[in-house]
């Protein structure tokens, strides 16, 4: 075991990939011998060589394309998006062609494309477009995997079981959880099983889900829900796309309440599609309507309002005690 940044343990999980099968191409922009804007690929390129790890031009839809084609001829490809913001100019290539190969092909060609991007606000103060939380566009999309890790340990294992996954992943890395802190990573070659959550802390009184930074809200919201004899159960879904149902309901049949939590805003993310599976296949278990914490319905503030316009973890302790109470 190793003590480990989450940016640390994706670097070793492309790493161990890159070794492990040569058809694992890692590219896009910036990603060689600068290795990355945040350094994920820092090192790589000297390992593997130009051929394994390469720069590309300033063009999303560049880079989403020419993966399809490397899929194609049985190349396992790992483009980086350098920001989630501009997958805009990809989402031909992602949505439109991607996730319907598979079926299109009637189940002849495989997509093993892994795209990572790194994405999410909350003290990181970037420009416009860089933080946006965007993963309920690619959520909605048939065909599409996407994974969200909370920290470095699920990190590399969620990286390495998508970069191994024959259909295409989208692997986001909230940008707050880059170097906050430390975890305990094996060296070498471990997978975690995509669409499965994990209970990251048992309670018994109220469910909270959530995923990526916000994760750590919730773990914090239930630190403080303590002091006031409510036992929260937090699930972290690790995977947004497929969701972990089955999880999910274990723990409402349990608590009999839940608070859904994303950083994206309320009308975005993956929230609502959650909530209504939640009460369609629990409704008899609630004691209270499920509520959510989420962003405003406005476009991502600007960096002098971030830290109001974000959900924290007083507006989680403000929705538990309205379903404890209600």
């Amino acid at each position: 075991m190793a003590q480990m940044t989450m940016i640390q343990a994706i670097t070793d999980a492309l790493r161990v990939e890159l070794k492990n099968d040569e058809n694992v191409l890692v590219y896009g922009e910036d990603v060689g011998q600068n290795g990355g804007v945040f350094r994920a690929t820092e090192g790589l390129q000297d390992e593997f060589g130009e051929d394994r790890v390469f720069d590309t031009p300033l063009a999303e839809s560049g880079i989403a394309g020419i993966s399809i084609g490397l899929a194609t001829q049985g190349f396992r490809p790992v483009p980086e998006i350098q920001f989630f913001g501009f997958v805009y100019e990809a989402m031909d290539a992602i949505n439109g062609q991607m996730a319907r190969l598979r079926y299109r092909s009637g189940n002849t060609v495989s997509m093993p494309v892994t795209i990572r991007s790194p994405f999410g606000g909350g003290g990181v103060h970037t420009p416009e477009l860089h933080a946006d939380s965007l993963e309920g566009l690619i959520a909605q999309q048939p065909g599409m995997k996407v994974v969200i890790p909370s920290g470095p340990y699920d990190a590399k294992g969620l990286l390495i079981q998508s970069i191994r996954d024959n259909d295409p992943v989208v692997f986001l890395e909230h940008m707050k959880l880059y170097r906050s802190f430390r975890e305990e990573v094996p060296e070498d070659d471990y997978t975690i099983e995509l669409g499965k959550a994990n209970v990251v802390r048992e309670g018994k009184d109220v469910t909270l889900v959530a995923y990526g930074a916000m994760v750590h809200s919730a773990l914090k919201a239930a630190e403080d829900l303590e002091k006031d004899d409510i036992d929260a159960e937090v699930i972290d879904l690790r995977t947004v796309m497929p969701v972990d149902f089955e999880t999910i309901i274990k723990s409402v049949e349990k608590t009999n309440r839940m608070v859904m939590i994303q950083e994206a805003q309320r009308q975005a993310g993956i929230a609502s599609y959650v909530v209504s599976n939640v009460q369609e296949r629990a409704i008899l278990h609630l004691e209270a309507p499920i509520l959510t914490v989420a962003a405003p319905d406005t476009v991502y503030a600007f960096t002098q309002a971030e830290e109001v316009w974000l959900p924290n973890y007083n507006d989680i302790i403000e929705k538990v005690n309205k379903v404890m109470h209600f």
